[in-house]
């Protein structure tokens, strides 16, 4: 499964972002619980006993300290579902390289920016926490854990 951010549907079809809203490169409302969220619904709509991957999330975004909160939030909603019992077995951040997609290498999403002229390839701050967290095994449980720099069982 795959998730981002979320959509409000109102009684006419889909409600626009909220205008105070905090948005992503792509317009997309920043709202990283979706992951929790989409997580608990496809475990309701599959069955309990359905194991589930996470194949893709993220945020676009060109600030790295915005895409380590988003993420922190996001595993820390991911770790809850998963102490309530939902049977996750893999988590897959979107994407590892920024690259060219929908027409621009502008929606910067990957942990690793890469140079559109030349190509070269950097990894970023988030890639080297989002390692961090892998190489530990785990994934934060709360955002203030997750910022304090301790990892916690998820």
């Amino acid at each position: 499964m795959q998730a981002y951010t979320r959509h409000r549907i109102g009684p006419d079809g889909p409600l626009p972002v909220p205008q105070d809203a905090a948005t992503t490169l792509t317009g997309w409302e920043i709202y990283p619980e979706a992951l929790g969220e989409a997580v608990r619904h496809t475990a309701r709509v599959v069955g309990p006993h359905v194991p589930l991957l996470v194949t893709e999330n993220g945020i676009a975004t060109g600030d790295d300290d915005l895409r380590i909160a988003y993420t922190t939030d996001a595993l820390a909603s991911l770790a809850s579902a998963m102490r309530d019992g939902i049977d996750v077995r893999g988590y897959l951040h979107w994407s590892a390289l920024d690259n060219y997609e929908w027409g621009s290498y502008r929606p910067t999403f990957g942990l690793i920016a890469v140079d559109p002229h030349t190509f070269a390839r950097e990894p970023k701050e988030s890639a080297r926490w989002l390692g961090s967290l892998a190489r530990a095994g785990r994934i934060p449980s709360s955002p203030a854990a997750a910022s304090a720099g301790l990892p916690s069982a998820g």
